[in-house]
């Protein structure tokens, strides 16, 4: 069977989470050493990764259809439980964008995999750390290989539950036990609304699958075709019903993804260790959002077009929103989060300012840009965010601390760290020949075209990146040396375990930004970005702009000026000066402007005081009342019948002759 081999792609992380995990939850007796577990999840995943190239190569380079698109194809899709005219299915569907993400989370994971076996070299939980990075990895692999929605679901839950477990690895702590159900409560809540949106979606569609048509489906030799559901169905539905079940679920996609105003857990998810935190941030848990709008586009683009613009509102708004506030952040692994926040969000003003073509479900070239840039940024994201955490684990590993203020000159120190840091910088603030210019820039060139209010903004949100992100670069590297704090432990550069996987991320970054960008100059009008094509069946391609590819260079060139100019320095006088004339302006940000503040006073003073106590108290004296007197009443009507069964035999003659009399006069009377 054709791609039968991918089968192994989601079994082999969950026989690693298996084999790693049981022996440790058994006990210490029965737990792996260190080195055992390390290299039984390091080696899984070399597997799974070699898996899921081959898979990648082998789909990229298949026959393409008539129209030009490539085939999608479903090697494994069975139905796992069946409800009348609705089943759930599970399987596993390969199309672009699964290809994509096999090579994302694969490359990444394995990263962290190998990165882990230094950083967290000699920790307690060693075992279970490395079952449950398996897990993590099988769980994201699930979701983006599903071949409907409500495996999707199933996985997305896993994602969650594993997230959880990671984020609160160091349970002793309570701010790390604190982050972790600060996430799996939020995220639980956006995940409510996600499932809600898939009930509507069945129930008016009689279908869990990501499209109506499903005539692109190619099937592998000795599949039959999942079910698809009769497109004149669907539009007969009419109205809102639809458009809300794509709400909905984007809500849940939003909490995944942390958007504006669900975002307050993924900052406090930097209480887990460093390695997780790529993991996260780079090209797993919080991308889930925008895979979900991925595979649902063509639905959004033929059935909700007029609510796309709630995807552009509300990515554009977090896209600044968390801009600012990592202008203010002193912790590294925070200012990277608010960093990851504003950087999904791009993702979905792309995928949010594409507007539907004028033949139905058939994408124009606008949306058709807004749809690549989107996942192309999500792929260059993935390799350079993963490279400045796990640069961030390298320093902190270095100095002991999170704070800027325990860092400066360390470039002397960490050369490697230093190097791989800086491009992945360059990358993320849209220079030239780095991988994030050409993604960034076709993300505003599809802003623009939606509208010049859109692109402008967004050109803002890109200059406060290059801003912030050097801000960070030159408070870790340049700047005073802590002396004071170097002289207990001075700083060094990571062992190669760790220094590694930096130095690969940091190529990948590099070689896809050389290539993109001379490609794009070369042949402005149209290169092709691998074989990737769009849901909806057309190829697309990149297309610079380049005024637009100009503009924004020379806007992220100025903003680095500006960094370099405030913050190189050994003293600073230029950001005193700004923080003195704007005090609270820094304070709000620094506190991220009070929303968990605010989510504080809404549970605790409304909700709580309000909603939960009332609730409480009808639970407790009505509900429970009911209840005590209903148990009351039986036991009280047991009581006075209790002298009838006295055992005395003379009582119960009296009792059956009385009751037999009564009984012939009643029948009498009548």
């Amino acid at each position: 069977m054709e791609f039968s081999y991918t089968i192994g792609i989601l079994l082999l992380p969950l026989l690693s989470f298996l084999v790693i995990g049981l022996p440790d939850f058994a006990g210490n007796k029965y737990a792996w050493s260190h080195k055992a577990a390390g290299l039984i999840g390091t080696v899984t995943l070399g597997i799974v990764t070699i898996l899921s190239y081959m898979a990648a190569f082998e789909y990229f380079t298949m026959p393409r259809l008539a129209d030009g698109t490539l085939p999608t194809m479903v090697p494994y899709n069975f139905t796992w439980l069946p409800l009348g005219s609705l089943h759930f299915d599970l399987g596993i569907l390969l199309d672009p964008i699964s290809a994509m993400m096999l090579i994302v989370i694969s490359t990444v994971s394995l990263m962290v995999h190998i990165y882990s076996f230094g950083y967290m070299h000699g920790e307690k939980g060693f075992q279970r750390y490395y079952a449950f990075l398996s897990l993590f990895t099988m769980s994201m692999l699930g979701l983006v290989l599903a071949t409907n929605i409500f495996q999707m679901y199933m996985f997305w839950e896993l994602v969650g539950v594993s997230s959880y477990l990671l984020i609160g690895f160091y349970y002793p702590l309570h701010a790390a036990v604190h982050a972790s159900k600060k996430a799996f409560i939020v995220t639980r809540f956006a995940d409510m609304f996600f499932l809600v949106g898939i009930l509507i979606f069945g129930y008016y569609t009689g279908s869990f699958n990501f499209s109506f048509t499903g005539s692109e489906v190619q099937i592998a030799e000795g599949m039959t075709a999942f079910t698809t559901c009769d497109a004149a169905r669907a539009a007969a539905t009419g109205g809102m019903i639809l458009p809300t079940a794509l709400v909905l679920m984007f809500i849940g996609g939003a909490g995944k993804s942390a958007m504006f105003p669900l975002h307050i857990w993924l900052p406090d998810a930097m209480e887990g260790p460093t390695p997780v935190s790529a993991l996260i941030h780079a090209a797993t848990m919080v991308v889930a959002g925008v895979i979900q709008i991925a595979r649902l586009f063509p639905l959004w683009i033929e059935y909700a077009p007029q609510a796309m613009d709630i995807i552009v509102v509300v990515g554009a708004f977090t896209a600044f929103y968390a801009a600012a506030i990592a202008c203010a952040q002193s912790d590294i692994k925070r200012v990277l989060a608010f960093s990851t926040i504003s950087q999904i969000a791009f993702m979905m003003v792309a995928l949010g300012v594409c507007l539907p073509g004028h033949h139905g479900a058939t994408l124009d070239n606008h949306a058709q840009l807004g749809y690549m840039a989107s996942l192309f940024h999500l792929f260059t994201h993935a390799m350079f965010k993963a490279c400045l955490f796990l640069g961030a684990g390298c320093i902190i590993h270095a100095v002991h601390s999170n704070e800027m203020s325990a860092m400066g000159g360390l470039k002397k120190y960490m050369p490697v760290t230093h190097a791989t840091f800086l491009i992945s910088c360059l990358a993320i603030a849209g220079i030239p020949f780095f991988s994030g210019f050409s993604s960034k820039d076709e993300i505003i060139t599809a802003c623009f075209e939606y509208s010049p209010v859109c692109g402008w903004w967004m050109t803002g949100v890109a200059a406060m990146t290059a801003f912030y992100m050097f801000r960070l670069y030159y408070g870790i590297f340049w700047g005073t040396e802590n002396k004071e704090l170097h002289a207990h432990h001075t700083p060094h550069e990571a062992p190669l375990t760790m220094t590694f996987p930096l130095i690969f991320l940091s190529v990948v970054t590099v070689g896809v930004g050389v290539f993109t960008t001379l490609g794009g100059f070369l042949n402005w009008e149209s290169v092709s970005f691998g074989s990737i094509v769009s849901a909806a069946g057309t190829p697309y391609t990149i297309h610079f702009n380049l005024q637009i590819a100009a503009t924004s260079t020379v806007i992220a060139i100025v903003a680095i000026a500006l960094a370099t100019y405030i913050f190189k320095g050994e003293k600073q006088p230029v950001a005193d000066k700004m923080y003195a004339a704007a005090p609270r302006l820094h304070r709000w940000a620094y506190k991220r402007f009070y929303m968990d503040e605010v989510y504080m006073f809404v549970t605790h003073k409304i909700l709580f005081r309000f909603v939960s106590k009332p609730v409480a108290w009808i639970d407790e004296k009505i509900i429970n009342g009911f209840i005590d007197f209903t148990a009351w009443g039986a036991n009280e009507g047991g009581e006075s019948i209790r002298s009838w069964q006295s055992g005395d035999v003379r009582n119960y003659a009296v009792w059956f002759i009385t009751g037999a009399v009564a009984l012939t006069l009643v029948l009498l009377a009548i």
